[in-house]
């Protein structure tokens, strides 16, 4: 299949699932599926990536595999968090009930489709790899999978430990700071932005890999600067309070690092 046809097929299913995937957040009254229906998007682009470019088999069987397995088990953790605590809605998404009252149903919908195309901007990496022909695999490809290996080793163990935490009676209204969480206030998201880094360094090998660089260079802004840390802390800080205020006083926000000494000010 040509190169640009493939690709505005993969935008067309898109924008054609989230459309449906929106009817659907109506009907449940939570729009917080949207981020199961996002990530659970990049295993069907990468396959179908695989399935129908021009690449080396084994070399799209190789990040099929490697994008569909951090895929689903982020889409199935999210899946769990999210209809787990349903119908109570991610309070991201209450803010933004709030932030868009009186016109709504279209920003959101628009919200929806915005997923399909950065689906479809992010998944460049997948796309150049799988329109690689070179018959053998790249010391870069073998170094991505390895720090792909770390990555999604790395958040899965971070989603355990909140998860476990979060279980204990006694941590309502605490703030997780044991494991890699005393190491960073969103190791999660760490590791996360690393799974794109390491399909970025996978993509290098391949010709034009250099604009796999969009997907961590993206993700790392979204995390930073829009829909990551700034709206999960200041939903922290309205649940926990002075808890959360201190640990972030001592806690890096992102990059796992030793946590400092609080301080503490006269007056406390």
């Amino acid at each position: 299949m040509n190169a640009t046809l493939l690709i505005l097929s993969a935008l067309a299913g898109l924008c054609a699932a989230f459309a449906l995937c929106y009817v659907l957040a109506r009907r449940i009254d939570n729009y917080g599926i949207v981020d199961i229906a996002w990530s659970y998007a990049f295993s069907v682009l990468a396959v179908f990536y695989a399935a129908f470019a021009s690449g080396w088999p084994m070399r799209k069987a190789l990040i099929a595999t490697l994008a569909g397995l951090w895929s689903l088990r982020l889409g199935t953790h999210l899946y769990r968090r999210v209809m787990g605590h349903h119908p109570v809605e991610d309070g991201r998404y209450l803010q933004l009930r709030r932030d868009w009252v009186g016109n709504f149903a279209p920003k959101m919908f628009g919200f929806f489709q915005l997923q399909a195309g950065s689906v479809v901007l992010l998944g460049l990496p997948f796309f150049i790899i799988c329109l690689n022909p070179a018959p053998q695999l790249h010391p870069l490809e073998i170094a991505g999978a390895l720090l792909w290996l770390l990555a999604v080793g790395g958040e899965a163990l971070a989603d355990a430990q909140l998860a476990a935490f979060k279980r204990q009676p006694a941590s309502r209204g605490r703030v997780c700071d044991t494991g890699l969480w005393r190491y960073s206030r969103h190791p999660n998201y760490f590791f996360e932005w690393l799974v794109w880094v390491a399909f970025f360094v996978f993509a290098l090998a391949s010709p034009g890999g250099w604009i796999a660089l969009i997907g961590p260079a993206s993700i790392l802004f979204l995390l930073l600067r829009v829909t990551g840390i700034p709206l999960t802390e200041e939903q922290s800080l309205r649940s926990k309070g002075d808890a959360y205020r201190r640990y972030q006083q001592t806690t890096s926000a992102f990059v796992p690092w030793f946590p400092k000494k609080h301080r503490t000010h006269i007056g406390e």
